[in-house]
């Protein structure tokens, strides 16, 4: 009772103190929560099976999501983070068969290029962009790759589920995403607008890019933060 009541204040701050009129469910889905509560996300559980392919950009120290879903449909994740603290995290654990990960992170090109490390060392995520949460002086160099790039190397041509958890880099990928000819079905994102000093909400240019490729929302979290989106003529 006391986790609800938090999330409802939560819900009502948000509400009340951002813009997030843009994020609002427009199509109806049979959508279920996967994963825990900070790292989960809606899916339409509807159009997965056992040959679906999921891409989960950003892991953390968290696969909850990823399990979630291996189990539910024994579907093939391949998961993507270039953090040190992440990589150093996920060779101590016991990762189900169906769960592949690289080391590197999705970019607008495939490159080495500086990564910007958290400014509180407790904290597990960087970022390429430079926002408040992270330290222009605490830089390494990763390796990205570009979407077309990554499906070329693992041999797919599209993807069921894209999950992108990637700490405020997801407004360039967007761009870049729309402009390429990727099918994906499911698309699952969490804006980071709350990192970011600006007058509108940078979410409110990606969504509406998104809505120009033909796809809809069909589920937000009650943060606002994990929004769910949908290709047009799946449902």
């Amino acid at each position: 009772m006391l986790k609800f009541f938090k999330k409802r204040v939560k819900k009502l701050v948000i509400k009340l103190t951002q813009n997030v009129g843009h994020l609002k469910k427009s199509v109806n889905c049979n959508h279920i929560w996967y994963g825990q509560d900070l790292a989960g996300f809606f899916v339409c559980p509807d159009l997965l099976n056992e040959s679906s392919v999921v891409y989960s950009f950003g892991i953390g120290q968290d696969i909850s999501f990823d399990k979630a879903l291996i189990n539910d449909f024994n579907c093939k994740v391949y998961g993507f983070d270039p953090t040190p603290k992440s990589i150093d995290w996920l060779k101590g654990q016991e990762t189900p068969n169906r769960f592949a990960f690289f080391d590197f992170g999705i970019g607008v090109k495939t490159e080495d290029t500086s990564f910007f490390l958290p400014i509180n060392d407790d904290n597990v995520s960087g970022s390429l962009e430079k926002h408040v949460r992270v330290s222009e002086n605490k830089r390494i160099d990763v390796h990205m790759k570009s979407l077309d790039d990554i499906l070329r190397m693992l041999g797919h041509n599209k993807i069921d589920v894209l999950k992108m958890d990637i700490e405020g880099s997801e407004y360039d990928i967007i761009e870049s995403f729309v402009q390429s000819d990727v099918q994906v079905d499911q698309l699952l994102i969490e804006f980071h607008d709350r990192f970011f000093d600006s007058a509108s909400p940078k979410s409110l240019s990606s969504v509406r890019r998104l809505n120009e490729k033909g796809y809809e929302i069909f589920a937000v979290s009650d943060s606002f933060e994990e929004v769910s989106f949908i290709r047009k003529g799946l449902i």
